[in-house]
């Protein structure tokens, strides 16, 4: 076997971090994928840039709205509308990616239409600008994850799904890292408006790294959760998808999570913002870098620890460090002891950012119906997320940012219980009949 691992090694062009054990051999037999170092690297530093191109739209724009003299309503409402339109987007986005065999035409799209929208927000900061930038960054960026994703699962096969999910998580978050440095230097030494004009920059790299992979070398049905080259099998009914029981649970966590997590750093941010003047740029920069350094180391390490200890013993970690985190910030209203509790962001997001998505492959293995289902749970993770900024802005404007936490916290410990009493361990073991 040590032989034959070193001729596989020596005559495939993958890099050698993927071909480090027998079973990796055997897992590389059976996909029977051989990407070429061109593509794997194109695929890294994809993630890298659309990270930067991503970045801006997040919590800098809640920081750059309340320049502006947007309370917490307006912002809410602001970074509602965006979610709406993700949502409206999702699981069509899903469908079009299974359907589409140009992956990369599709995240061509998507990289244009954030740029635009990041120069609409930057060049008219008013209300019904600022919306339809959301509306369209929204609606388009939903294509980012099913194509990544499928892009990925369709160059690497299941067996190395992992391995390459967490990879790219890593390095979409090293391009959070860069992209957080970035805008918070140039809000401080230039202005709030010039992180939006950065955005639209980095979508030049972006689109480069997009076309150094080769579209011959994504196999359409792995791409789409089926088997490779099995170009005549049909995908599983919606309906049968539906009557799966661990694949709804798994949603309910899913949704819970984003919705206790998703207005967390926001409502952090617009505290920041008040009384500190241009400071507050940077100092959501060092909370945003901080959590992302935590992802990158964390991502890699998570893809292959759910290959050894499995999917949900990780899970547990991510969904446990949410209302720890929302507790934390009701505690201290110290600059640096804020931003050290984003690390628990980290670890929270960089679990579940790498996780989620195997679980979901694990749940639609051989369906043909992984980009649906996963733009399907991302359209409720969406509303998830959507509300959470509207509710938990509307309980900090009425009452206090410490009821708002305390409030998101509950609702996490809430999903860690759902998950750790209900929801299955999906490794190895078959839930669906493709038949169906």
């Amino acid at each position: 076997m040590t032989h034959l691992l070193d001729q596989t090694a020596a005559a495939n062009p993958l890099p050698g971090a993927y071909i480090q054990s027998a079973q990796e051999l055997v897992a590389l037999i059976e996909t029977k994928t051989s990407p070429s170092k061109r593509t794997l690297r194109g695929l890294d530093w994809l993630n890298f840039f659309l990270a930067d191109v991503q970045t801006g739209v997040g919590p800098f724009l809640a920081i750059y709205l309340a320049g502006y003299g947007w309370d917490e309503q307006r912002v809410g409402i602001a970074l509602t509308v965006g979610g709406i339109a993700g949502i409206l987007t999702q699981t069509p986005a899903g469908a079009l990616v299974d359907r589409q065999r140009s992956k990369r035409t599709l995240i061509t799209a998507g990289i244009v239409a954030l740029a635009v929208g990041a120069l609409m927000i930057a060049l008219v900061p008013s209300f019904w600008s600022v919306m339809s930038a959301q509306v369209l960054i929204g609606g388009t960026s939903s294509i980012f994850g099913p194509a990544i994703c499928a892009v990925s699962l369709g160059i690497v096969g299941h067996r190395l799904f992992d391995r390459r999910q967490g990879r790219n998580q890593a390095f979409n978050s090293a391009g959070n890292v860069v992209a957080a440095v970035s805008m918070g230097l140039l809000g401080y030494f230039i202005s709030n408006r010039s992180i939006f004009f950065f955005v639209s920059a980095c979508a030049l790299p972006t689109i480069l790294a997009l076309l150094v992979i080769r579209p011959d070398e994504i196999d359409y049905m792995l791409a789409r959760g089926a088997k490779k080259g099995d170009a005549n099998a049909d995908p599983i009914t919606a309906r049968a998808l539906l009557k799966a029981r661990p694949l709804l649970i798994f949603l309910v966590c899913a949704v819970m999570f984003h919705f206790a997590n998703a207005a967390m750093l926001p409502l952090l941010g617009e505290m920041l913002a008040k009384g500190q003047g241009r400071s507050s740029m940077m100092f959501m920069s060092a909370c945003v870098v901080t959590t992302q350094l935590v992802i990158t180391l964390l991502a890699s390490w998570s893809g292959r620890k759910a290959g050894s200890w499995g999917r949900k013993p990780l899970l547990l970690v991510a969904f446990g460090a949410l209302p720890v985190r929302a507790v934390l910030y009701t505690l201290t209203d110290n600059t640096v002891a804020l931003v050290t509790i984003q690390i628990l962001d980290g670890v929270a997001a960089g679990i579940f950012g790498v996780v989620s998505v195997l679980v979901i492959a694990d749940l639609t293995r051989g369906t043909g119906r992984f980009n649906l289902t996963l733009g399907a749970i991302s359209t409720a993770v969406g509303i998830g997320a959507s509300l959470s900024q509207v509710i938990a802005g509307s309980i900090v404007h009425h009452f206090s940012s410490n009821a708002g936490f305390l409030f998101l916290g509950a609702v996490a410990s809430a999903a860690f219980g759902i998950l750790y009493f209900f929801m299955p361990e999906t490794r190895d073991k078959q839930f669906l009949n493709p038949t169906l």
